[in-house]
């Protein structure tokens, strides 16, 4: 069975930084690389937004306008993992952060295209991030 399992989360001060992780398993290390895989989140009473994603096979990756410059997404595909740095934390930027994947077909475009909440094949649990002012 293929999982995502989130970890990382926790309570920060504005201006801290977090590095969420996410673990893929059940996949093989070919099959890892098939997907792209990131972020979303979800702050109270709003809807789920894309954050982040990185293709497993090239690098590629893409970052919502609100966190370019500030979060860095990378994946460590011997390990199936993908990691989120997450530098000058804000209050706007408290939510549950849920890792998520998509298989890509050909022609390999960069994943920030399919980035939103239909286009996911497979979601973890989910893991919260507070930051206080």
């Amino acid at each position: 069975e293929v999982q995502l399992v989130e970890s990382g989360g926790g309570l920060v001060q504005a201006g801290g930084s977090l590095t969420l992780s996410c673990a893929a398993s059940g996949f093989t290390y070919e099959d890892y690389e098939d997907y792209a895989i990131g972020w979303f989140r979800q702050a109270p009473a709003k809807e789920r937004e894309g954050v982040s994603c990185i293709d497993s096979s090239d690098g590629d990756t893409y970052y919502a306008v609100s966190v370019k410059g500030r979060f860095t997404i990378s994946s460590d595909n011997a390990k199936n993992t993908m990691s989120l740095q997450m530098n000058n934390l804000q209050p706007e930027d408290t939510a549950v952060y849920y890792c998520a994947a998509f298989e890509v077909y050909w022609p390999r475009l960069n994943c920030g295209l399919s980035w939103r909440v239909n286009a996911m094949d497979i979601w973890g649990k989910g893991t919260l991030v507070t930051v206080s002012s």
